[in-house]
């Protein structure tokens, strides 16, 4: 019969190490009706809730804004062409009747000044090629230029043009004693050595109303631009006439958007 090992006096009293954790004490941590730990978001995690509503809202404003403004452009359109197809507007007609030069004077005083002195008649001519619109006019301010030099300003009081209306224009424009440069001078004085005389440019510049029935528009602003005009300085006391022949006017419409003027 075997005899069991003999442990060295010492080691036969010192106990077992204990189990870590004891089954026991795994049994009492486990309880299945605890409700499971849940963290709280943090301040970062609400911050970003918030932030993403806020965008969502400020896209969902623009969306809407941008649709209807597109839905009333849209509209307007509608409505402009209808307008046009159904009573086919078209903007009033110039033309140059006359232009008589009355007065042409150069002079130089002692100081070596240049002035210029100018008086004009001119006659226009304007016509309402509608059937419907009545155009109403502003007060009509008048200028002469040739080339970059001023020759005479004058004007005409505003008035209205009926359908298929034809309407004169009578104007007296002047200009007396007008300091002049040294490049205007030139200028003058070679333009009106040449043949066909001295080339002037008409600007007619007003504000507009078109008005059918119970409609009426915005006034806007207009510019009647007249050139093909030439003529001489006068001798004697005889007016000389300009030549209106190749006389052509241009109307553009003339929209200023805060400081700036098209």
């Amino acid at each position: 019969m075997a005899m069991p090992p003999i442990l060295p006096l010492g080691l036969a009293s010192i106990p077992k190490p204990p189990q870590f954790p004891p089954p026991a004490a795994k049994n009492q941590m486990y309880n299945p009706n605890r409700i499971p730990y849940r963290p709280t978001p943090t301040a970062y995690h609400r911050h970003n809730r918030r932030r993403c509503t806020c965008r969502r809202c400020f896209c969902f404003c623009c969306f809407w804004s941008l649709l209807l403004i597109c839905t009333v452009l849209l509209l307007a359109a509608i409505a402009g062409a209808g307008f046009y197809f159904l009573f086919r507007p078209k903007p009033p007609a110039f033309s140059v009747s006359s232009l008589k030069i009355i007065q042409f004077k150069l002079t130089t005083t002692s100081d070596d000044t240049t002035h210029l002195t100018v008086k004009l008649n001119l006659t226009l001519s304007t016509k309402n090629p509608n059937k419907k619109l009545i155009y109403n006019y502003d007060p009509i301010s008048l200028t002469v230029n040739s080339n970059s030099v001023l020759l005479a300003n004058g004007s005409f009081t505003g008035f209205s043009s009926g359908p298929n209306n034809i309407t004169i224009i009578h104007s007296t424009l002047s200009m007396a004693s007008q300091v002049l440069d040294a490049d205007s001078i030139s200028s003058l004085k070679s333009d009106l050595r040449r043949k066909n005389g001295l080339p002037m440019k008409i600007l007619l510049d007003t504000m507009v109303l078109a008005k059918m029935d119970k409609l009426k528009s915005k006034e806007v602003g207009i510019r009647v631009t007249c050139d093909g005009i030439h003529g001489r300085i006068p001798t004697g006391k005889t007016p000389a006439v300009a030549s209106t022949t190749n006389a052509k006017c241009k109307a553009d419409l003339r929209m200023k958007i805060l400081k700036w003027t098209f």
